[in-house]
């Protein structure tokens, strides 16, 4: 009977913030890992954040450097609060210097042997007792080594050396395209017993970083690229959407909209765990229905969270009051949190990661995003999908009531990028619509969706006032509001189409 406990690949959780959900656990124990990556995918960061994290856990850590020096890599990562220079005299990271000192050139003749540096590369292991390395980059000391068989054998004589010192290691190689040659020379993925690539993808003028484990010997891990982001005092946080499951529970609770015209139309009011998506035109009232949901939940006492992406703090504050509504005292009494946002001042990974930070210190009863269009324009389409469903996802694990904005491309209607990529995962719809009417413009609401409940299917008349929103009667004699081709039908057409309708005839 075989023993297949033997074969068992034990793996070693790294500390990355969504990278050991990716390898299903961890880098396995005592085998080399390659990290392939064009300049600036954060290859260095990545193998730096993996000693950091061994340090966290009380594991010492050996860097060897082939290319900046020490003093380079320190005042680097300084950036994410990595102090380098008190682990150093606490002896949990070592460097390993074997970066290029000034004025000498990369040249080398003859055969090139590695002795010296794998002897003191162990020396440093045994003496600290280190359970982590990280060698950056590779193709640093083979630059200058023609001979490609010589490359390899070298590649193969460091990583046995590493596992028989039992460490766990990870390699640093450039890549000079990111869907290319997974290695500059071709041979050190070869070599590694595991290769992951890092991607830093320019597309439509934006940048996208994302993280694919390429191999894996002999063990599992989760397919495909994943995104990314270098965020400031953390380092590496990968956004791992198939980590998300729908487990969330789900509540008969409802909440009011802080309309009371609009709880009407929607069964009783919202549910309290549930997605609601405000579509419309600029100037259709979204801000306002925004302020309405988060002045209902405080005085209802439930703490209230407004993310703002197109208006100032004092732009929101000077609406609100115009509306009744005192968004300055609810502060104060800590009951509501605007935090506002220009689009552009970072990526949309870090927008999520924030806003997420901000939601589990905060810890809203419901949250509120105006609006989600603003952010389409600083990602690509891709990027832009993952954070919606990374944003509600967590908004629905938190259980409490969302509500988001999107502007429509058209004044008159149309679906904008963003509701085609929300509307199948929201569960309440509201659309906000101009009507033109004898020369003069009105405003229209309709509950489009509304998930577990019945709803008012017509399209009312609304108006905004000082007071905030009125909702009035129903369009009777106008067809093609939503499609944004609005018509005045005859009331004998209305009566006529009402009785074939009733009396089972034919239109004709």
């Amino acid at each position: 009977m075989n023993d297949y406990s033997e074969d068992f690949i034990e793996k070693l959780e790294t500390g990355i913030p969504g990278f050991d959900f990716l390898a299903d656990g961890g880098l396995p124990q005592e085998r080399a890992t390659l990290i392939a990556g064009t300049a600036g995918s954060a290859k260095t960061v990545f193998a730096c954040q993996f000693l950091v994290e061994g340090i966290r856990r009380g594991e010492p850590g050996v860097f060897i450097t082939f290319e900046e020096p020490p003093k380079a890599i320190r005042r680097n990562m300084r950036g994410f609060g990595w102090n380098i220079e008190e682990w150093e005299a606490k002896k949990l990271w070592v460097f390993v210097d074997a970066s290029p000192q000034p004025g000498e050139k990369p040249m080398v003749t003859g055969e090139y042997d590695l002795g010296a540096l794998l002897a003191r590369i162990e020396f440093a292991i045994r003496k600290y007792k280190a359970k982590r390395v990280s060698m950056d980059s590779l193709g640093a000391i083979f630059s200058h080594l023609a001979d490609t068989a010589q490359v390899r054998s070298d590649l193969f004589r460091i990583a046995s050396a590493l596992r028989e010192l039992e460490v766990t290691a990870i390699m640093t190689a450039e890549r000079t395209e990111e869907y290319g040659e997974i290695s500059r020379y071709g041979v050190e993925e070869f070599v590694a017993d595991n290769v992951v690539l890092l991607r830093n993808v320019l597309s439509d003028e934006k940048r996208r970083r994302t993280i694919e484990i390429l191999k894996y010997r002999g063990t599992d891990h989760q397919k495909g690229e994943f995104p990314f982001t270098i965020v400031p005092g953390q380092g590496v946080v990968i956004i791992s959407l198939s980590a998300i499951e729908l487990e969330q529970r789900s509540s008969n609770i409802r909440i009011t909209s802080g309309s009371i015209e609009l709880d009407r139309m929607c069964g009783g009011g919202f549910f309290r765990d549930s997605i609601i998506l405000v579509s419309g035109a600029t100037g259709t009232g979204k801000t306002l229905m925004v302020t309405e949901f988060m002045a209902g939940g405080v005085a209802n006492e439930e703490r209230c969270l407004l993310f703002a992406f197109e208006e100032s703090r004092e732009q929101l504050y000077r609406n609100a009051v115009g509306w009744g509504v005192d968004f300055e005292r609810a502060e104060k009494e800590e009951m509501l949190k605007v935090v506002c946002r220009y689009p552009e001042s970072t990526g949309l990974e870090n927008h999520l990661i924030k806003m997420k930070e901000i939601i589990k210190e905060f810890r809203p009863n419901r949250v509120a995003v105006d609006s989600l269009s603003a952010l389409e324009r600083v990602s690509t389409l891709k990027g832009f999908r993952e954070f919606i469903i990374g944003l509600t996802s967590f908004i629905k694990q938190q259980e409490v009531g969302g509500l988001f904005t999107s502007t429509t491309p058209t004044l008159m209607g149309g679906t904008s990028i963003t509701e085609a990529h929300i509307s199948t995962i929201t569960d309440s719809i509201i659309l906000l619509r101009y009507v033109e009417m004898y020369g003069e413009m009105r405003r229209g609401i309709t509950v489009l969706k509304m998930r577990g409940s019945m709803h008012d299917k017509d399209i009312r008349e609304f108006s905004i006032d000082g007071k905030g929103m009125h909702i009035g009667k129903p369009f009777r004699n106008v067809t093609g509001i939503l499609a944004g081709t609005p018509m005045y039908v005859a009331q004998s057409e209305v009566d006529r189409l009402s009785s074939l309708f009733e009396g089972g005839g034919e239109m004709t």
